[in-house]
């Protein structure tokens, strides 16, 4: 990149917020993975949308690739910038601009930590649904541009439909806002859901209106455990058929509860083939009446055992655990493959059971975990990049899990988005027309192709 444009981005954010150093360009070349590394030409933090705006006008003008980036917790290959030019780092406009009690509503910039959010409107008894695992640095521009969802989208949904409004700054400079403030809105084509998902491939989200919800009253946790991690996945649908909708429903198997044990001792069973763990929240009488049915009903399919937390200390260990699934995931390995599928609730045991066969066929290791109650479930796969042989058994692996959940008529993407990992499988399993009318609507605002260039198709 020439001096003379590093220069100009430095007259419009400042000196200090402009980064060329080897070891920013390095720090600015992957995302929550190491499978995807390309280093930026320079590191621009801008503070406001206007800063936004001008770096775009620049950057357009001069056909440079311009990759947005919140916390990097993504691990689909989102922020990593894969054909150069700049990384937009958004960590700096992270401003709490308003909490509205009266309307349930807040106001932030998408540089917001998502666990700074949560503490900020716990004073006032609120929540935001959306509970994506990378919490801690997560940020909310992220979470909208992948739709995040998290273990509480069983009852609550996901990111999208949070989501009242935003402020965006479109490849071409100019600052438009979408949606508004209300509840109800349809004045014209929807387009601000058009930008949700996006990955950072149609414009730069610089603020948003969120909507929040009471805390409920109570909350009561209860783990079921399995001998069987298939009839596990069975249980989580037939609860929801017998009308209980609980907030929560996450599955560990063996390897993650033999593991986190080994980490943090809280008694989880260790012969158990699987354990799930159910959240039930509302008033007092309603959670105490789901929290009995669900047991009764896991007892029913499958379940050997099953343990209501006896209050919220016990509780917190249970959920500390399955937070801690992914770390100690990623502990194992050097190389780890973690996808991220949905299928219908109903097909769970089928697409675990078929885990469990290509782990065989394969001879590689298959963790699972995931969002249970969705359908949306995190295989993974322990590898080694420099062992080839245990590597390329892994791909094939990881290939034939993808293609299995699109059978069972689940989809590629539950939450982590397509960004670089899933490329090869998106045009495959996509209506061409529907291709088609997502890459008109890239060329519509993104004419010189400046907005994460290289994702979701090549």
């Amino acid at each position: 990149m020439k001096e003379s444009l590093i220069a100009e981005f430095r007259s419009i954010v400042g000196k200090e917020n402009v980064l060329t150093s080897s070891e920013a360009l390095k720090a600015y070349s992957y995302d929550g993975t190491t499978n995807w590394i390309r280093e930026p030409d320079v590191v621009v933090f801008p503070t406001t949308a206007s800063q936004v705006s001008a770096v775009l006008k620049i950057a357009n003008k001069e056909k440079i690739p311009v990759t947005p980036r919140g916390g990097g917790t993504n691990v689909s290959g989102g922020s990593v910038p894969w054909l150069g030019g700049v990384a937009l780092v958004m960590t700096k406009m992270n401003k709490i601009v308003r909490i509205d009690k009266e309307n349930l509503t807040a106001t932030v910039e998408p540089g917001v930590v998502l666990q700074d959010l949560t503490l900020r409107i716990a004073k006032d008894r609120l929540f935001f649904p959306p509970d994506p695992q990378s919490f801690l640095g997560a940020t909310l521009g992220g979470i909208i541009s992948e739709n995040g969802g998290g273990p509480a989208c069983v009852k609550y949904g996901v990111t999208k439909q949070y989501i009242l409004g935003i402020e965006v700054v479109l490849p071409t400079g100019e600052i438009v806002n979408l949606g508004g403030r209300t509840l109800k809105n349809v004045v014209g084509y929807d387009l601000l859901h058009i930008f949700i998902s996006a990955e950072g491939t149609l414009g730069v989200i610089t603020k948003a209106e969120l909507k929040l919800l009471p805390i409920p009253p109570v909350k009561k946790t209860i783990m079921a455990v399995y001998d069987d991690v298939a009839a596990a996945g069975e249980s989580v649908y037939r609860v929801l058929e017998n009308g209980v909708i609980p907030d929560k429903i996450e599955l560990l198997d063996n390897w993650v509860i033999n593991r986190i044990e080994e980490m943090m001792p809280i008694g989880l069973p260790k012969d158990a083939d699987a354990v799930l763990l159910f959240e039930c929240d509302g008033i007092s009488e309603a959670v105490a009446k789901e929290s009995e049915q669900i047991a009764e009903t896991t007892k029913k399919y499958g379940a050997r055992e099953v343990r209501i937390a006896k209050d919220d200390e016990d509780a917190a260990k249970y959920w500390m655990a399955r937070k801690a699934g992914f770390a100690a995931v990623y502990g194992k390995a050097k190389t780890v493959f973690a996808e991220d599928v949905t299928v219908p609730r109903g097909k769970i045991p089928d697409l675990i059971n078929k885990c469990k066969e290509l782990a065989k066929k394969y001879d590689v290791e298959i963790i699972v975990l995931g969002h249970a109650g969705d359908g949306n479930l995190h295989p993974a796969i322990l590898t080694d990049i420099n062992n080839k042989d245990h590597y390329d058994r892994s791909v094939k692996a990881m290939h034939e899990i993808i293609e299995g959940a699109v059978e069972l008529g689940g989809v590629l993407s539950g939450e982590h988005g397509i960004g670089l990992e899933k490329q090869k499988f998106f045009d495959k399993v996509t209506d061409p027309v529907v291709v088609n009318m997502m890459k008109g609507i890239k060329s519509l605002l993104d004419p010189n192709n400046i907005m994460n260039p290289g994702k979701i198709w090549d």
